[in-house]
């Protein structure tokens, strides 16, 4: 049966290539409607058609469906500087110095894409980062543009930044994740663990006490900047000491949920201080997107996600809507913990059992689609005589992950081949 459907409801569009016409992808239209943010996703990082499609579809959203922001998956703290190169400030070459991350971590095409087209197409896009800082690797890129903001409106308080960034230099240096991070943390003595929280925990009360003083010496926006990277420099806190429970199969229920309200307050964010009638295009990986609760297995047990999806569904309703990007291959890269590594992984070729049965990659194998590139609607898919969703399974990375699909992703955009970015450098 989710053969059938699959074969009368999946549209086939006609490339990857981001610069070809997109009357191809006028179906998206009627998906999205009048949504303010779209996600569209990943079913696995580091992948090169994943990245094309992505970006064809945001050229899409932007010039034929009015979006105004492109979000991502990266440092709220560190898109500031990146959006003012994105808009035309300095030199093309100059990627490398405003964001290593961007230029080393497989967005160096996109990034240049978006410079070239805020500077010649009429759709411009403003680019705004949801994340906390190097995905939980760091503090430095938060806390150092804070400190700058304390030297002009607060010099009393600056011995709170001090104090975390240097007990932050004691465990973070060359982490460059929270892979790395959460281990690295657990080697601080525990009266320096409690030290780094209180002190942010201090910090961030001082904000919020003495706000109006510090909008007076400066503008609320500024303020509003510097507070929201004092909450994400508090949240990767707390998510070291998850992180590092979680390895250590300790962890409380649904604890690294703490960064997906982050991502999902930031989107929020973003849209409350952007111009009126702004809408959000965001890219994540399908699990960040993913509008409903989850659990995978982990070293025998389940990890819990209460997803940054599930986060915007509930503050945005209808006004959300997200895109999966799924693959047909029987291959993908797959990021394998290691500790010897800067990064706190290594990235591998992954071979894929085949797709399980109730799944998208299996219904799309089934209906002969393997070797299209196809967007289906899944909002009306078949049920069972319960009304649950036929329709019960993806893939995560290089495992299965068993979801009501339907009541996860508004639609599905599939490629048939999977190759590893050869611009990922770490």
């Amino acid at each position: 049966m989710l053969a059938d459907w699959f074969r009368e409801h999946s549209s086939t569009l006609t490339t990857l290539d981001p610069h070809q016409p997109l009357d191809d992808l006028e179906v998206l239209r009627e998906i999205v409607g009048d949504a303010r943010v779209v996600a569209v996703g990943e079913g696995a990082h580091f992948v090169e058609e994943f990245s094309r499609a992505r970006q064809r579809v945001l050229r899409f959203l932007a010039e034929r469906c009015g979006f105004t922001v492109f979000a991502m998956e990266f440092g709220f703290s560190e898109a500031f500087p990146l959006d003012r190169w994105l808009q035309g400030e300095g030199d093309d070459g100059d990627l490398a110095k405003v964001s290593r991350a961007a230029a080393e971590w497989g967005a160096a095409d996109l990034m240049h894409w978006l410079r070239h087209h805020n500077r010649t197409s009429g759709h411009p896009l403003r680019f705004a980062g949801l994340d906390i800082p190097e995905a939980g690797g760091a503090l430095r890129p938060a806390l150092e543009p804070v400190a700058d903001y304390l030297r002009e409106v607060d010099p009393d308080a600056l011995p709170l930044v001090d104090t975390v960034l240097e007990i932050s230099d004691r465990f973070l240096k060359g982490c460059g994740s929270g892979a790395a991070a959460a281990p690295a943390w657990a080697s601080l003595e525990t009266a320096e663990q409690s030290e780094l929280t209180a002190t942010l925990a201090r910090l961030l009360l001082r904000l919020r006490a003495v706000e109006p003083l510090y909008v007076s010496r400066s503008s609320q926006r500024r303020f509003d900047i510097a507070r929201r990277r004092v909450e994400a420099a508090c949240h990767t806190d707390y998510m070291f000491q998850a992180g590092n429970a979680l390895m250590s199969g300790r962890a409380l229920a649904a604890d690294l949920s703490v960064r997906e309200v982050y991502l999902a307050e930031s989107v929020r964010w973003h849209l409350d201080h952007a111009e009126p009638g702004a809408r959000i295009v965001l890219a994540a990986h399908n699990n960040h997107i993913h509008k409903t609760a989850f659990s995978l297995g982990f070293g025998g047990g389940g990890l819990t996600t209460l997803p940054m999806g599930q986060h915007l569904h509930r503050m945005f309703g209808q006004d959300y809507r997200a895109v999966a990007l799924v693959h047909t291959a029987d291959h993908v890269p797959e990021m394998y913990p290691d500790q010897s590594a800067a990064v706190g992984f290594t990235l591998a070729e992954a071979h894929l059992e085949p797709a399980a049965p109730g799944s998208v990659e299996a219904a799309l194998t089934d209906a002969g689609l393997i070797d299209r590139i196809t967007l289906t609607d899944l909002r009306h898919t078949p049920r069972d005589a319960q009304g649950a969703p036929l329709l019960n399974g993806i893939r995560f990375q290089s495992s299965h992950l068993s979801t009501p699909v339907p009541e996860a992703f508004d639609a599905v955009l599939a490629v048939p081949t999977v190759t590893r970015d050869r611009t990922v450098h770490f």
